[in-house]
């Protein structure tokens, strides 16, 4: 009798889910190449212990950040064991299972006749994923895999008493093994106090997923009017295609631990000011980071990479404004400041381009003032045929909005800087220097004067002051003074300065 009733209270009922999709899944993807998957996860559970698969998840889930849990809080679960396999079965993987087997092989012949040929497999040449390799480091991973594409990555086969280095037809395995599986699998042993049916909430972390923003900034008759559309362009690599999902995307730099080489809120708010309709994607603040939530569901495929447009604004006032940054250094000769004291010609190669860049601030007055995420910007103006033609492109950081955004987008072709030094005196005790420089400016435009902002470097040392100057110029920290100078369209501007250093 006792041993019935123990008998009994072990009895282990046994689930399989393989269309976890079925019911709608939340993503939350963050620009860091994962992202976080909720589903729910319908159970019909025994009191006791109960077996429980679940197969549809993605390839590179995180075994360790699983979360089943009641969302309701009403039954307890407890997860007794928890298995997560990650080797659907294969060709190479079933060789594996058969090592030292004999089976057969067919082969086909250029007659048409077909030959069953019996072998035993010595060695399968089984390549383990990659992905699972660098669990334990990047160093093992090469290692395994120069291990397994080497000699050892050949299959050895024996026929007849004699080994061939390769497969002598395609393989023909009994069975499947007991132990093989379709697809990734999550394995559970669940124990839980009651019987009955559970909604459970199905979480965990996965790879393979990310997302980014790109900008298209778009220049009327006028450089400085330009209308502003923002994508939000998302990735999955993941292994598993989510139906109607409903998705957020994280922006800002989450502390995630990555493999070695081994609450306040605000209120919503809309992107599309500009459109005045309802906005795709909206906003919202989430501890010191940024979600933004796509408002309508939407399919993402596996292998697939889909785009969502969230912002358009238009009339954004922007500026373009030219630098010209003369000091060409070798940054590896640099040893410190007691070298530069004497390294004569250290500083004296000059740069001749001239960098063109554009500014735009991110701010209600000027139809922004969205937190903008990290991505690409590229800048178009509409040439006198109506047609867009590409200007440059560059990267931003994630900005908050009042900001000011600043990219560079090339060089200048009609703007030539040229930097010189004239003089360079250092008096006998070696505490006193001074250093003259000489730099030109060539506007070889047809019309049009430009402004160029000088920016030079006080590299020598940090006490310095300038004696003489031709230009005023202002000081933009404890070594930099910045020249802002107007040149002529088809002219020359010459600016001159002498700096005085102490020690």
């Amino acid at each position: 009798m006792n041993g019935k009733k123990h008998v009994k209270s072990i009895a282990i009922m046994s689930f399989v889910f393989g269309a976890v999709a079925s019911a709608q899944s939340s993503l939350t993807i963050y620009n860091q190449n994962f992202a976080v998957v909720r589903e729910r996860l319908p159970l019909d559970l025994k009191a006791g212990t109960n077996e429980v698969r679940v197969t549809d998840i993605t390839a590179h889930v995180e075994p360790d950040s699983v979360i089943l849990r009641d969302p309701q809080g009403k039954r307890a679960i407890q997860i007794l064991e928890q298995n997560y396999r990650a080797d659907p079965i294969s060709q190479g993987l079933l060789l594996s299972l058969y090592e030292g087997k004999q089976i057969d092989f067919l082969v086909r012949k250029s007659d048409g006749k077909d030959e069953i040929v019996h072998g035993r497999i010595i060695r399968s040449g089984y390549v383990p994923h990659q992905a699972g390799m660098e669990r334990y480091g990047r160093q093992y991973a090469m290692t395994q895999s120069a291990y397994a594409y080497g000699p050892a990555g050949q299959p050895i086969i024996e026929i007849n008493d004699k080994l061939r280095f390769n497969l002598p037809g395609e393989p023909l395995f009994p069975s499947l093994a007991d132990d093989t599986i379709l697809k990734p699998t999550i394995h559970w042993l669940l124990e839980t106090d009651r019987a009955g049916k559970l909604d459970a909430e199905l979480s965990y972390v996965t790879g393979g997923m990310s997302w980014e923003a790109d900008y298209s900034m778009l220049a009327q008759d006028t450089d400085d009017v330009i209308d502003v559309i923002g994508w939000v362009t998302m990735d999955n690599q993941s292994g598993r295609t989510f139906e109607d999902a409903k998705i957020k995307l994280m922006a800002g730099d989450v502390s995630k631990i990555q493999p070695q080489d081994r609450y306040d809120y605000e209120s919503p708010m809309s992107f599309n000011r500009a459109l005045g309709g309802s906005a795709p994607v909206s906003e919202k603040a989430f501890e010191e980071y940024h979600l933004y939530t796509l408002n309508r569901s939407t399919t993402l495929h596996d292998r697939e990479t889909k785009q969502v447009e969230f912002l358009r604004a238009e009339d954004v006032q922007s500026q373009r404004f030219y630098v010209y940054d003369g000091l060409k250094v070798d940054q590896n000769r640099y040893r410190g400041y007691n070298d530069l004291r004497h390294e004569r010609d250290y500083g004296t190669q000059s740069n001749s381009r001239v960098w063109v860049m554009k500014e735009f601030k991110n701010s209600e007055d000027n139809h922004l003032g969205i937190p903008l995420p990290k991505g690409r910007v590229r800048f178009y103006r509409r040439d006198d045929d109506g047609q867009l033609e590409f200007t440059g492109e560059n990267l931003i950081g994630h900005t908050p909005r009042d900001e000011t955004v600043r990219v560079y987008t090339g060089d200048a072709f009609d703007l030539v800087g040229e930097r010189r030094r004239t003089d360079y005196v250092i008096d006998s005790r070696g505490d006193r220097l001074d250093e003259s420089f000489e730099i030109k400016l060539r506007n070889r435009k047809e019309q049009g004067s430009v402004e160029i902002r000088v920016v030079e470097h006080l590299y020598r040392w940090v006490n310095w002051e300038i004696t003489e100057k031709s230009d005023p110029f202002v000081k933009s920290d404890s070594q930099t003074i910045e020249f802002r100078v107007q040149v002529p369209a088809g002219g020359e501007k010459v600016i001159t300065y002498r700096a005085h250093y102490t020690w």
